[in-house]
């Protein structure tokens, strides 16, 4: 009998596969330059879990999207391609956009608490493996690695409505304990961004009870609703708009501070290799250099500072000079036992 797909016209416009398609075109590819002549019958086979149309269809996108020179022969009763040389063009195939691609796997553990997990490392996997089998390419899995940080599992009843409140525009309602509360406390919220930062997923939007733009721990927040609320996203939703042009996380103030703060010792080539704000100016000194910039993230950068312990030292403003002593006090006071 002959193939279904020689005597189907071709549809003026193909649709583009999707999740494991590319994997599935590299296939087909490699089968019908192998002069095999295979059917669609044939390849569906191959490729378990597929249906025939599926093939049929990916071999009428391969001709018309792709340009193929798809040939049906009767007596093969299979396809081959009139232009042996050819092979379907591929945005990944070049060593370095292969390697782009596993790191960007690799960096997925990042989402690994998440339910998207495993659909993003499918997706790149149907786009990666066929072409690290074919050139050898797969050695960054254990050469390039993005080391693991203290995370927290969000369940999939937290990250879907936030999720689909984020592109819908759609107001949530949740059950959260802050970080001084003792119980959890209704809130209702126009979600403006879903951030990650140090290992935490939150959620930045506006709280209507408190009239003002809060940060939640996704870690924190039960009982999500929602509801069929919409609201407009205003244009300065963004939350780097209001940081500063510094890079210390997803936390910010509401007042632009100048700050200057000299480093020494082993701190000095710690704090050079880094951009820490748009502004940043370093100037070397006797015994180390001091960095200025601006930034409304006050107690972050108070944390950032104290972290290298006595290896740095606030000079400007005053008001991070005493919130700094005051740590040290307190300190000092916990070592003698007070």
């Amino acid at each position: 009998m002959m193939d279904t797909m020689a005597n189907e016209k071709k549809p003026a416009r193909a649709s583009i596969p999707v999740r494991s398609g590319m994997a599935r075109l590299y296939f087909i590819d490699k089968e019908i330059a192998s002069g095999k002549f295979p059917n669609t019958g044939y390849l569906a086979k191959k490729w378990e879990g597929i249906s025939i149309s599926t093939i049929s269809r990916d071999i009428e996108f391969m001709r018309d999207s792709l340009n193929a020179p798809i040939e049906y022969d009767a007596l093969h009763r299979g396809y081959y391609y009139s232009e042996p040389l050819y092979r379907i063009p591929t945005g990944f195939s070049g060593a370095d956009e292969l390697l782009a691609l596993g790191m960007a796997k690799n960096i997925l553990t990042l989402y690994k608490d998440t339910p998207i997990y495993d659909a993003a490392h499918h997706l790149l996997d149907s786009i990666i493996a066929p072409l690290a089998a074919e050139s050898n390419s797969d050695w960054y899995e254990s050469r390039i690695v993005v080391p693991q940080v203290p995370s927290a599992p969000i369940p999939p009843e937290v990250w879907n409505p936030v999720t689909t409140a984020l592109q819908e525009n759609r107001v949530l309602t949740f059950e959260y304990q802050g970080a001084y509360d003792e119980d959890y406390k209704h809130r209702r919220v126009r979600p403006y961004q879903l951030l990650f930062d140090t290992g935490l997923w939150y959620l930045r939007g506006f709280a209507e009870e408190r009239k003002g733009i809060r940060i939640f721990s996704l870690r924190r927040i039960k009982n999500v609703v929602l509801t069929k609320d919409h609201f407009l996203l205003p244009k300065d939703f963004d939350y780097r708009v209001g940081i500063g042009g510094s890079h210390f996380g997803i936390f910010d103030g509401h007042k632009k501070h100048r700050f200057k703060i000299a480093f020494y010792d082993y701190s000095v080539m710690w704090v050079t290799d880094r951009q820490w704000a748009d502004d940043q100016k370093i100037t070397e000194t006797e015994d180390g250099v001091i960095i200025t910039f601006t930034s409304t993230q006050f107690e972050k950068v108070v944390e950032w500072v104290l972290s290298r312990g006595c290896t740095a030292r606030p000079l400007e403003p005053e008001l991070l000079v005493n919130a700094w002593q005051s740590n040290i006090e307190e300190m000092q006071k916990m070592a003698r036992g007070k």
